[in-house]
């Protein structure tokens, strides 16, 4: 897993090929859990397998990041990857984006909406 700051407000992680039972995502969650100061986009473009592990990991990932007033947002999201979530309905709960630049656009475009009010 690579790990790195796009700025202060976004961290992005690339996700291996195989992630394992979770680990991952799950070492994410704690490290956020402390301090949840940015929003999150993770890199799918080397997974070729997501367990059940992974998608709960994701799930609560998701839910702390709003908790938080951030985002989570997956990108690079294989079509093979992508039936995933849409045959477990979780679609919709998740934000996608085909690459990072339209990731950092999304959020931009929340906060922004967000600011209007």
């Amino acid at each position: 897993m690579d790990t790195q700051s796009f700025s202060e407000d976004v961290l992005f992680i690339s996700l291996p090929e195989y992630p394992q039972h979770g680990d991952e995502i799950d070492t994410i969650n704690k490290m956020l859990s402390n301090s949840v100061d940015r929003d999150v986009v993770i890199d799918f473009s080397k997974v070729k397998m997501l367990t059940s592990e992974n998608i709960c990991g994701l799930m609560i990932l998701d839910k702390l990041l709003k908790g938080s007033g951030h985002q989570l947002v997956l990108c690079y999201v294989s079509s093979v990857i992508k039936q995933i979530f849409v045959r477990t309905g979780l679609v919709a709960v998740f934000n996608f984006a085909d690459d990072e630049h339209e990731a950092i656009r999304h959020i931009q475009s929340r906060d922004m909406s967000v600011a209007e009010f």
